[in-house]
Formats: structure tokens, sequence, C-alpha cells
């Protein structure tokens, strides 16, 4: 059996050495769940998937809302008029989101393996990603329940900001790339 590796596996020694004082924490979180909803906001589909993931799909542009906590925490960020991604536990169960939106109209496709997630936090966590960011993110702009896709340091992401900080959606073609760009930007801040 094939060994599972996440894309930004061979970075975890230097991220957490990068992560060693106070100012910025950098981490994969590896395998979490990402699932692409395309469904008509003002259909009944809509409000059922929304039941389903204990939150509602949110509609209001660049938003995401979160349902749970820790280890169970889901993240809906908006995508589009009519697009949504679901970011989960690994594991989570893709069968709850198909059975919510039945036989109507729409798209639930798992997109796990598209993206990894990195973690970009502590007090220093902005000015890291205002380096290769153009969007202002000051927290009274660009704080938690917001949600953007951008480019960071040329690669496209999804970026989520938190109570402590961001997660960063990239590509898994990216991960390395975009992890030893975070390594380099990040040495002010960790010296």
């Amino acid at each position: 059996m094939a060994e599972r590796r996440s894309p930004a596996a061979a970075y975890a020694g230097r991220f957490e050495a990068a992560s060693r004082g106070e100012a910025l924490r950098l981490a994969e979180l590896p395998f979490l769940t990402q699932i692409n909803v395309r469904v008509d906001p003002s259909s009944p589909a809509a409000g059922d998937l929304g039941d389903a993931l204990g939150v509602p799909l949110p509609v209001e542009p660049n938003t995401a809302v979160r349902a749970g906590s820790g280890a169970d925490e889901v993240t809906v960020a908006w995508l589009g008029p009519d697009e949504w991604l679901v970011v989960a536990p690994e594991g989570y169960r893709l069968e709850l989101l198909r059975k919510a939106r039945g036989d109507r109209h729409g798209s639930i496709v798992d997109v796990s393996a598209q993206r990894t997630t990195l973690l970009v936090t502590g007090p220093r966590a902005r000015d890291l990603l205002a380096h290769g960011c153009a969007l202002d993110l000051h927290p009274g702009v660009f704080g938690p329940g917001a949600c953007a896709q951008t480019t960071l340091a040329r690669a496209q992401v999804v970026l989520i900001p938190r109570e402590d900080g961001f997660l960063v959606l990239v590509r898994s073609s990216f991960a390395a790339y975009l992890a030893e760009w975070l390594l380099d930007a990040a040495a002010e801040y960790v010296a």
C-alpha cells in the first residue's frame, strides 16, 4: 500500500524551527476535507445543505462562516454567487451533503487532493502575508468572517482569516513553492 504524504510534509521541520519565537507560527494542516459545493443559493437545496452543515451557506461575497469548534470545526467559504468551499476535518462525510442536495440541481465534489492548507498565525502573521498579498489585511477590513481568492507570492490561494491568524489554501502543486516563500519572508520575524 502506498504511503500517504501531504504536499508540504517536507517542510514540517523548517516550519517548526520558524515557529520557535512568539512572532509567528507556520504549519501545514494536512488532509483536511475540502468539498466544492455548487447550488442556486435561493433554492431549497441550499437551505438543506446549510442544515446539514450546521450553518447557512454565506451569500455575501467574500465571507466565510464556521460551525463547530476545535477538531470538529467546519468552515464554509463563499467562492462565487453559486459556489462555496467547505473545509472540514479529515474524513468528513461527503454523503451527508449529497443526501441533503438530493436529486435537485447542483454539485457536491470532493476536491481535497487539489489543495493543502497552511496555517499562518501569531502577532506578525498579517505582516508576513502582506509581503506577497495585495489585499488590505487589516483586521477591520479582512478579519474573521471574511475570505478571498487572491494571489500570495504569485500563487493562487484561498485566504481565510481567523481570530489567531490565517488559513492559506494553496494548490498542491504550488505548496512547496509557497512554503519556501513563507519561510524566506518569515526570516525577519524569526531572528
